[in-house]
């Protein structure tokens, strides 16, 4: 199995080892996380702060981890505190506090290279004063969503304005530790209506129903995070590696290419190889 890469896979970089049986897929999409599986790493997921996940999820919106990481690392060094602790209880610094009262135009100044950094200010600032009114702060937030039903903590984060599912299915995730949540960015959805997991026509939600539907709970946190990796390694959106010729690509036996013609080289989206 391949070591996993260094570079923090949406918040996977600190997760735990796991490991699930293979050889057994009920599914051609489980089959396919099996796949991946061998390929990368087996990796089970929560316990990161909640608030921080949200965070860190919406500076990484529509921006490469190259680019977040480093917003990421600059807020808390400027809003974060050591003497936080979700564990005690203790309160003596809140992050979510800290946003709360952050002026806008310095936070934006410090988050500057995640890239829609007035947008993403606003979106921090008003999910952390949310926060605060519903919560108390952070570390009740991170009792929620630990705590709560998923639905019903789902429900709550797509209430935050800026929160899509996406995010609010990595806060589950990553924070909450939650099985069978497989949250969909642009390589799943890509990945997955390519290789004909979802429809060619699916968007991200039916994408994340099909996954959430075929892969096992305890497979999906990590389904997610290699799938971007495989995205990024294999399946890009411009040239996947079976342009290249079927030895190119591991899963080239589990995947339909749809939107990708090997005799001409071309490649587009599923939905307009599908036509109406």
């Amino acid at each position: 199995m391949a070591e996993e890469p260094q570079e923090n896979i949406s918040g996977g970089d600190d997760a735990a080892a796991a490991a699930f049986g293979v050889g057994d897929a009920g599914t051609r999409a489980e089959a396919v996380v099996d796949e991946l599986g061998e390929l990368y790493w087996q990796k089970t997921y929560g316990g990161k702060d909640a608030f921080e996940s949200l965070v860190r999820t919406i500076l990484s919106q529509n921006t490469s981890d190259v680019a977040s990481q480093p917003a990421h690392d600059a807020l808390m060094e400027q809003y974060g505190a050591d003497d936080y602790s979700r564990e005690d209880g203790a309160n003596d610094h809140d992050l979510a506090v800290a946003l709360a009262d952050a002026e806008q135009s310095v936070l934006a100044e410090t988050i500057s290279s995640a890239g829609l950094y007035n947008q993403k200010s606003e979106m921090i600032i008003g999910a952390a004063e949310r926060i605060c009114e519903e919560y108390g702060g952070a570390v009740g937030f991170d009792r929620f969503v630990r705590e709560q039903a998923p639905g019903d903590v789902r429900d709550a984060l797509l209430d935050i304005h800026g929160v899509g599912p996406k995010t609010a299915d990595c806060v589950l995730l990553f924070a909450g530790g939650r099985d069978g949540v497989f949250p969909v960015d642009t390589h799943v959805h890509r990945i997955a209506r390519r290789m004909g997991l979802a429809p060619a026509h699916a968007d991200h939600e039916t994408v994340r129903e099909h996954l959430e539907a075929d892969v096992p709970g305890e497979k999906c946190g990590f389904g997610h995070t290699a799938m971007i990796q495989f995205g990024r390694e294999y399946c890009t959106a411009r040239k996947p590696a079976c342009l290249d010729g079927p030895e190119a690509c591991p899963l080239y036996d589990h995947c339909d290419r749809v939107g990708v013609d090997e005799v001409t080289e071309t490649v587009v989206d599923p939905v307009e190889a599908a036509g109406d």
